[in-house]
Protein backbone atom coordinates (compact mmCIF):
# COMPACT_ATOMS: atom_id res chain seq x y z
CA UNK A 1 0.00 0.00 0.00
CA UNK A 2 1.50 3.47 -1.26
CA UNK A 3 2.15 6.27 1.85
CA UNK A 4 -0.42 7.88 0.98
CA UNK A 5 -2.91 5.62 0.40
CA UNK A 6 -2.11 4.29 4.08
CA UNK A 7 -2.31 7.82 5.41
CA UNK A 8 -5.98 8.77 3.77
CA UNK A 9 -7.00 5.31 5.56
CA UNK A 10 -5.49 6.35 8.81
CA UNK A 11 -7.58 10.03 8.47
CA UNK A 12 -10.83 7.99 7.65
CA UNK A 13 -10.59 5.83 10.56
CA UNK A 14 -10.03 8.63 12.96
CA UNK A 15 -12.82 10.66 11.29
CA UNK A 16 -14.96 7.82 11.77
CA UNK A 17 -13.61 7.53 15.39
CA UNK A 18 -14.45 11.13 15.94
CA UNK A 19 -17.80 10.54 14.13
CA UNK A 20 -18.96 7.53 16.52
CA UNK A 21 -18.08 9.19 19.82
CA UNK A 22 -19.19 12.36 19.45
CA UNK A 23 -22.51 10.53 18.32
CA UNK A 24 -22.02 8.13 21.02
CA UNK A 25 -21.78 11.30 23.47
CA UNK A 26 -25.09 13.17 22.04
CA UNK A 27 -26.66 10.06 22.73
CA UNK A 28 -25.58 9.51 26.40
CA UNK A 29 -26.56 13.24 27.11
CA UNK A 30 -30.48 12.98 25.81
CA UNK A 31 -30.44 9.70 27.37
CA UNK A 32 -29.36 11.81 30.51
CA UNK A 33 -32.19 14.13 29.62
CA UNK A 34 -34.93 11.73 29.57
CA UNK A 35 -34.52 10.83 33.14
CA UNK A 36 -37.44 11.40 35.71
CA UNK A 37 -35.66 12.64 38.41
CA UNK A 38 -33.06 14.48 36.62
CA UNK A 39 -32.75 18.59 37.84
CA UNK A 40 -30.37 19.10 34.48
CA UNK A 41 -32.94 17.60 32.00
CA UNK A 42 -32.78 21.19 29.76
CA UNK A 43 -29.05 21.11 29.88
CA UNK A 44 -28.53 17.87 28.91
CA UNK A 45 -30.85 17.85 25.64
CA UNK A 46 -29.33 21.44 24.70
CA UNK A 47 -25.67 19.69 25.05
CA UNK A 48 -27.05 16.79 22.46
CA UNK A 49 -28.34 18.89 20.72
CA UNK A 50 -24.81 20.48 20.49
CA UNK A 51 -22.65 17.80 19.89
CA UNK A 52 -25.14 16.58 16.91
CA UNK A 53 -24.83 20.09 15.25
CA UNK A 54 -21.34 20.17 15.56
CA UNK A 55 -21.13 16.63 14.00
CA UNK A 56 -22.92 18.20 11.35
CA UNK A 57 -20.91 20.79 10.42
CA UNK A 58 -17.88 19.06 10.70
CA UNK A 59 -18.82 16.78 8.15
CA UNK A 60 -21.12 17.82 5.96
CA UNK A 61 -19.20 17.98 2.53
CA UNK A 62 -20.75 21.82 1.94
CA UNK A 63 -19.11 23.12 5.14
CA UNK A 64 -15.65 21.12 4.51
CA UNK A 65 -14.14 24.76 4.23
CA UNK A 66 -14.98 25.44 7.54
CA UNK A 67 -13.73 21.61 9.00
CA UNK A 68 -10.24 23.20 10.48
CA UNK A 69 -12.93 25.38 12.74
CA UNK A 70 -15.77 23.46 13.61
CA UNK A 71 -12.71 20.51 14.78
CA UNK A 72 -11.55 23.23 17.31
CA UNK A 73 -15.23 24.49 18.36
CA UNK A 74 -16.19 20.45 18.92
CA UNK A 75 -12.45 20.16 20.96
CA UNK A 76 -13.52 23.14 23.14
CA UNK A 77 -17.24 21.87 23.37
CA UNK A 78 -16.12 19.01 24.79
CA UNK A 79 -14.10 20.15 26.81
CA UNK A 80 -16.57 22.48 28.25
CA UNK A 81 -18.46 19.83 29.02
CA UNK A 82 -15.87 17.38 30.95
CA UNK A 83 -15.32 21.11 32.71
CA UNK A 84 -19.01 21.46 33.31
CA UNK A 85 -19.31 17.87 34.91
CA UNK A 86 -16.73 18.38 37.21
CA UNK A 87 -18.40 21.30 38.75
CA UNK A 88 -22.31 20.25 38.24
CA UNK A 89 -22.26 16.55 38.24
CA UNK A 90 -21.65 13.51 40.36
CA UNK A 91 -17.71 14.91 41.49
CA UNK A 92 -19.65 17.84 43.10
CA UNK A 93 -21.74 15.54 44.69
CA UNK A 94 -19.17 13.65 46.23
CA UNK A 95 -19.43 10.52 44.08
CA UNK A 96 -18.62 8.83 40.63
CA UNK A 97 -21.65 7.55 39.01
CA UNK A 98 -20.17 4.68 36.36
CA UNK A 99 -22.40 5.79 33.27
CA UNK A 100 -21.19 9.48 34.03
CA UNK A 101 -17.45 8.30 34.55
CA UNK A 102 -17.62 6.40 31.06
CA UNK A 103 -19.28 8.96 29.63
CA UNK A 104 -16.19 11.19 30.15
CA UNK A 105 -13.67 9.22 29.15
CA UNK A 106 -15.00 8.72 25.95
CA UNK A 107 -15.42 12.14 25.56
CA UNK A 108 -11.18 12.20 26.17
CA UNK A 109 -10.59 10.28 23.77
CA UNK A 110 -12.52 12.26 21.25
CA UNK A 111 -10.42 15.40 22.60
CA UNK A 112 -7.60 13.08 21.68
CA UNK A 113 -8.76 11.78 18.13
CA UNK A 114 -9.99 15.98 17.38
CA UNK A 115 -5.92 16.77 18.10
CA UNK A 116 -4.74 14.01 16.19
CA UNK A 117 -7.29 14.45 13.21
CA UNK A 118 -5.69 18.27 13.05
CA UNK A 119 -1.96 16.92 12.89
CA UNK A 120 -3.19 14.43 10.02
CA UNK A 121 -4.28 17.05 8.40
CA UNK A 122 -1.38 19.09 8.64
CA UNK A 123 1.16 16.77 7.86
CA UNK A 124 -1.39 16.15 4.87
CA UNK A 125 -0.63 19.87 3.72
CA UNK A 126 3.06 19.76 3.81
Amino acid sequence: MSDITQRESRVEFVSIAILLLALGTALAHFYLAAQPDEDLRFWFLLNGIGYLGLLGAFFLPALKAYQGITRWVLLGYTLLTIILWLFLGSPSEGSFDPFDVSVKVIEVILCLLLILHWRQNVSRRT
